[in-house]
């Protein structure tokens, strides 16, 4: 009997370049089919990391946005689609990443994370990327995969600049350590070039392999900071908040 996360010929076949990366073969490319990650949201960033995990063998994804599709999300959410204008954004998210890789199950849920859905959310899942665009969603997620011990990639882009970091409970900070409250002046719609979205999720996916898989450092105590209009990209240490509401005691 074929167990959960043995690889068929297919798909030795379809990963044989990354399963010839040091530190991976069929060993790790099992870790990447058996993983479950939840991302939220598929636009520009989400839906960058999602195409490349789905491209990379991971198991099932879990895709959180709400709504549907408008001409001005064409200029970025590369899983969004023209002819899919009025339809739902995870409709077409999961049709372009099953015309990708159909050995990856893809569940999708027509909602954005609430305080309501979060705690179910995280449940299914071994990773979360958090590509949501309002902070009210960030911290939620913060909270849960802190109260669950999951880990969590965080990424963010704003106009051309980005950062990401990765959050593993209990050994870095997490968000709430960093931003006790969202700022009150952000605004949800903000400049964005699809390039510069994509180049975050795409980063993104590649830390979500390496926590998976277990290869490389992750940027665990870290954050990436860059700017693309100058590329430049450093990064800085973070600290935890020993009196952090959220994972103080974790």
């Amino acid at each position: 009997m074929i167990r959960v996360n043995d690889l068929t010929d297919e798909e030795r076949a379809r990963y044989a370049w990354q399963i010839s990366t040091p530190d991976i073969g069929e060993t790790g490319q099992r870790k990447l089919k058996s993983a479950r990650v939840l991302i939220t949201r598929v636009g520009g960033v989400g839906g960058a990391a999602a195409y490349y995990l789905a491209a990379a063998g991971v198991g099932k994804l879990v895709l959180a946005h709400a709504g549907e599709i408008r001409p001005a999300d064409l200029n970025r959410q590369i899983l969004m689609t023209t002819d899919g204008i009025d339809q739902l954004r995870v409709d077409s998210a999961a049709r372009r990443l099953r015309e990708l890789n159909p050995n990856v199950e893809v569940q999708t849920v027509n909602n954005n994370v609430t305080a309501d859905n979060v705690a179910g959310l995280v449940k299914e899942v071994d990773l979360v990327i958090d590509a949501a665009p309002v902070f009210e969603e960030r911290l939620a997620l913060n909270t849960q995969i802190v109260r669950q011990r999951k880990p969590m990639v965080d990424c963010a882009m704003y106009d051309f600049d980005a950062q990401l970091t990765t959050i593993l409970p209990g050994k870095t900070p997490c968000l709430a350590c960093l931003f006790a409250n969202f700022p009150t002046h952000w605004k949800r719609e903000f400049p964005v070039f699809g390039a510069v979205a994509g180049v975050v999720g795409t980063m993104g996916a590649v830390e979500a392999i390496k926590v998976i898989t277990g290869i490389g450092q992750p940027l665990a105590g870290r954050m990436l900071i860059a700017n693309l209009r100058e590329m430049t990209f450093r990064t800085m240490n973070l600290q935890r908040n020993p009196q952090c509401s959220v994972c103080r005691g974790v």
